[in-house]
């Protein structure tokens, strides 16, 4: 290594003494973080990497994982195409200079070669027939498919009809996790933030997610966990949102089972005989006896890191980058009263077994040879329903892909039991027309209903209602990677209503936004690139009778699944200068 060094080092000496225009446009070596960057993909996906060079319509980029990639120009989402380009034009004024720029690049050989094996590796080599990891200077990848060698889902009795499906955290998809974490200058609460994605990575490769669901509730306190702490996401992807303590019996007393995604160890329960014992801080963390940081889980809430204690990018509402789960159906809505009893995996086929009043239902879904899955639902009146569904190529998560199967209908109502409506909302949405003074001619919002503005709700005004209509509802909500996020919810205006102004106020009820307040929470995403939203209204054969104070867009969806007689959404978007 010293005599490749000393090689370079002749060779920028006598290079400096002659003028030259040649640039090697990378950015830096492998793994390097300080220079990556989020690529975005006009299908809509994203991977993480530092730009090389771009030529004949084509980029060359190195990605997190250390392999090149090329991909067209024209492949690239816009605002990533424009940056390329401008990247191009710097670099073309450098080299039109006089100056010369040399970056040594190492090879792969090289690199691995130099990095020698990290001690948090060894963390993971329990679970190393499901769990894969590499290493570069900066990060540990690990990759897995996010299934867990234990029981899954049961116990669960607020089931979202979510089941759990492998997951393809490998390749440029995998966790990262720092090697060198770096204490933040001023840590960030996971209590009512990064609410979307995962907050840690389990020693077994399962993601671990904020305690508090998306919608800002206790999952465990809810009835959301199976007895493992875990259930499955929109994308049907297995995850924890409590500590899973139980892999202490495999790793080891004193062990850590997990990395928050900020590189600091997570611990098991805290033992006062323990050498190193101290009351935790607010993050759930303390500094041991040689002065390392390491969080601890606890039996009551936050359960596991209570936020970071070191560095992590904040992007949407959650840790960037992380790896995308991928669905390959659409959520379905919660199944009231249901507890899941039974789930098995045998020769390729998984069977999750619930109850509704005493009564069994099962869902049976297994793999096909092309690539799709083939899901079998049986309900507790004993009605079966078959459909199939192919991966979506959309959106990490659980975002609402094509097509998407049915779900297993409802028991029947006892006798006497006034029957529930079945709407067709879609049959009778092309007739309500929406419009709004809000929006430009481009689909653009006005930055007056922004963060950037003066954070206004957006105007909104319909026709063709269908007949019967006694109520409407307004909700404004975005397509977020693993959720619909909600902003902005008014229900039971009345029926002769036919607009809401900018800013409207009086009209109807507030219902809570995500962040569990009942006002417009304007747009302000931190993410770059132009962003999609939706205003969507409803019409309601009856008023909302609402007995609770914080009806959100959950509960107005099942509001109306009973009640609804049409809706029609209006698209625009929306991008941060």
């Amino acid at each position: 290594m010293c005599e490749r060094f000393h090689r370079l080092l002749m060779l920028l000496l006598i290079a400096s003494s002659f003028p030259c225009s040649t640039l090697w446009a990378h950015e830096g070596g492998h793994g390097d973080s300080a220079n990556s960057r989020t690529w975005y993909l006009a299908d809509g996906s994203h991977f993480h990497g530092s730009y090389i060079s771009a030529d004949d319509g084509k980029v060359l980029i190195l990605t997190s994982s250390g392999r090149v990639r090329s991909i067209a120009l024209a492949d690239l989402k816009e605002s990533t195409r424009s940056w390329v380009l401008e990247k191009k034009r710097e670099i073309q004024r450098l080299n039109a200079s006089n100056e010369m720029i040399l970056i040594a690049h190492r090879n792969e050989e090289e690199l691995q070669q130099d990095t020698s094996r990290p001690a948090i590796a060894d963390a993971f080599a329990p679970f190393a027939s499901t769990v894969n990891v590499r290493w570069d200077r900066d990060f540990l990848f690990v990759e897995s498919n996010g299934i867990p060698d234990h029981p899954m889902m049961v116990g669960i009795r607020a089931w979202q009809q979510q089941v759990p499906l492998p997951q393809p955290y490998r390749g440029d998809n995998a966790w990262r996790i720092p090697l060198h974490p770096v204490p933040a200058k001023k840590p960030m609460s996971a209590n009512g933030k990064f609410l979307r994605g995962a907050i840690a990575l389990a020693v077994n490769g399962v993601p671990i997610f904020n305690p508090l669901n998306n919608r800002g509730d206790d999952a465990y306190l809810v009835g959301e966990l199976d007895q493992y702490g875990g259930h499955c996401g929109r994308a049907d992807d297995y995850h924890y949102h409590i500590a899973p303590v139980h892999l202490e019996k495999i790793v080891g007393k004193g062990q850590p089972i997990g990395y928050a995604l900020d590189g600091y160890p997570l611990y098991g329960y805290q033992d006062p005989t323990d050498p190193d014992f101290a009351p935790l801080d607010w993050l759930n963390g303390h500094r041991d006896a040689q002065g390392n940081y390491h969080y601890h889980a606890t039996p009551k809430y936050p359960y596991i890191n209570g936020g970071f204690f070191g560095e992590v990018v904040e992007r949407d509402d959650q840790v960037d980058p992380q790896p995308r789960a991928q669905g390959v159906r659409e959520a379905l809505p919660p199944m009231r009263g249901a507890t899941i009893t039974k789930f098995e995996q045998k020769d390729g086929t998984s069977t999750l077994t619930y109850e509704v009043q005493g009564k069994p239902g099962t869902v049976r879904y297994m793999p096909q040879p092309d690539g799709s899955y083939q899901f079998v639902f049986t309900d507790p009146a004993g009605r079966t329903n078959t459909e199939s569904y192919r991966p979506r190529t959309r959106g990490p998560g659980g975002g609402r892909g094509p097509g998407g199967g049915k779900p297993p209908e409802p028991p029947p109502k006892k006798p006497g039991a006034q029957a529930i409506k079945k709407p067709d909302p879609q049959s009778k949405a092309n007739a309500i027309v929406l419009s709004s003074s809000s929006v430009d001619a481009k689909g653009a919002l006005s930055v007056d209903c922004s963060c950037d503005g003066k954070g206004q709700s957006p105007a909104i005004a319909w026709t063709g209602l269908p007949e019967g209509t006694k109520s409407i509802a307004v909700s404004m909500w975005h397509e977020a990677p693993d959720r619909e996020k909600s902003y902005w919810l008014v229900y039971n205006i009345p029926a002769d209503v036919t607009k809401l102004e900018q800013n409207s106020k009086g009209v109807g009820t507030f219902g809570v936004n995500d962040k569990k307040r009942a006002e417009y929470d304007p747009v302000c995403s931190k993410g770059p690139g132009s962003k999609t939203y939706h205003l969507t209204v409803y019409a309601f054969s009856s008023t909302i009778q609402n007995s609770s104070s914080e009806l959100n867009r959950n509960r107005l969806l099942e509001e109306f699944r009973k009640f609804g007689l049409g809706e029609k959404t209006l698209d625009f978007t929306y991008e941060r200068k």
